[in-house]
């Protein structure tokens, strides 16, 4: 069997904390800016933690 390659897309958009934990960047913080009120576009600033759901699935993903 060979080795699992790291998925590149998602070793982009993830990072594994010291706990094991997989966080992730929220959306709608890309574009159309203007209208969003500036505690919005500060809470989006934040990294979240992967719901309990798509945990396994990113795990694989990342080769753990």
């Amino acid at each position: 069997m060979p080795k699992l390659r790291t998925h590149r897309g998602a070793a982009k958009r993830f990072k594994i904390t010291g706990g094991g934990k997989i966080l992730r960047v929220k959306a709608y913080k890309s574009h159309i800016l203007t209208k969003k009120s500036a505690k919005q576009k500060r809470r989006l600033g934040n990294y979240t933690e992967v719901s309990s759901a798509d945990y396994k699935k990113i795990k694989r993903l990342l080769g753990r």
